[in-house]
């Protein structure tokens, strides 16, 4: 039995988090180049540069615990940035599609704030302040993202409805 399980468990979810960010950097180019609308392109290339400093972060944790900056593959990162991929090749009016990119985008988002909630509450365990800090600033940022993809969509579903009866 490992000597601290879940100090072993943190590394492996900050491990995990790690590689979503890098998934994530590679996913957003992406996703902004296929974006019609500037609003959502711009949100999303502000969160390419967002989402580097979160890659960052976690760099400084495992540099303060004394472990290495190591990508742990994660299943559930790649399940959806697929989903992403998949929506992004289907010939779909520009709103609709711009509609399909803010889910995809949104359930990266609720990924990402599930796992840094968890990594942020053993970090609080494990007496790791520091560490907390840096977590917190990055599961804030994830909220805040969130809350610009709802308030985008709020209007661009709209017009993603109307698209679909243009082209019926």
């Amino acid at each position: 039995m490992p000597e601290n399980p879940l100090q072993e468990l943190y590394i492996k979810e900050l491990q995990n988090l790690y590689y979503t960010e890098e998934q994530i950097i590679k996913a957003l180019p992406k996703m902004a180049k296929k974006a019609s609308s500037q609003s959502l392109r711009s949100a999303l290339e502000e969160h390419l540069q967002q989402t580097k400093t979160h890659a960052n972060r976690l760099e400084r944790i495992f540099e303060s615990m004394g472990a290495e900056s190591k990508a742990k593959k994660a299943k559930g990162i790649n399940g959806i940035v697929d989903e992403g991929e998949d929506i992004m090749d289907e010939d779909l009016p520009e709103a609709t599609l711009d509609a399909g990119i803010i889910a995809a985008a949104q359930k990266v988002e609720h990924y990402e704030i599930a796992g840094y909630g968890t990594v942020r509450t053993y970090a609080n365990l494990l007496g790791q302040q520091q560490s907390v800090s840096l977590l917190e600033q990055t599961l804030e940022e994830e909220k805040q993202t969130d809350q610009k993809l709802t308030t985008l969509a709020q209007s661009i579903n709209i017009q993603g409805m109307r698209a679909r009866g243009a082209t019926s």
